[in-house]
């Protein structure tokens, strides 16, 4: 796939506010018929621009759980080591989410755990094991103040 035109953008940005709208409702809002819709729904994610779809889940209402951030700082950045950090963390479901960061470290990580025992566990089965870290600095959240939701339902 080529770059997204103005189009896919909407029908992204639609999918991102509520990923369970009708293929119909989405069509009329970017001004396509719901088979062109569609096309290009399935064209994005054989492209690997759309990668799947999730379920945002207040926790506070299922589960008590802890959002822990963590800074990594690696040894060296070369792309050896990025690439072997990296395939190391998409191992481990426990890491919600990993971003390459610029500033002060080379990645951000999120956790999610019921407890400082369990992330006491995590940090030291997982994150002192990734390959070439040489700083772990983390951080525990108190609340989630905002988070990408879905629009109101009326």
């Amino acid at each position: 796939m080529t770059g997204l035109d103005a189009i896919d953008r909407n029908i992204l940005r639609l999918l991102r506010l509520d990923a369970r709208t009708s293929n119909a409702s989405l069509a009329a809002e970017v001004g396509l018929s719901p088979s062109a819709c569609l096309r290009r729904i399935r064209l994005m994610e054989q492209a690997g621009v759309i990668r799947g779809y999730t379920a945002l889940v207040d926790t506070s209402n299922v589960e008590a759980t802890i959002a822990v951030i963590i800074n990594i700082t690696l040894e060296r950045q070369t792309e050896d080591h990025l690439d072997r950090f990296e395939a190391a963390v998409r191992r481990h479901p426990e890491i919600r989410e990993c971003f390459l960061m610029t500033g002060g470290s080379d990645y951000l990580l999120r956790v999610e755990v019921a407890n400082a025992g369990e992330f006491e566990r995590i940090h030291k089965e997982i994150l002192s094991k990734l390959p070439g870290v040489s700083r772990i600095h983390s951080s525990f959240s108190i609340r989630n103040v905002l988070a990408t939701r879905p629009k109101a339902r009326r």
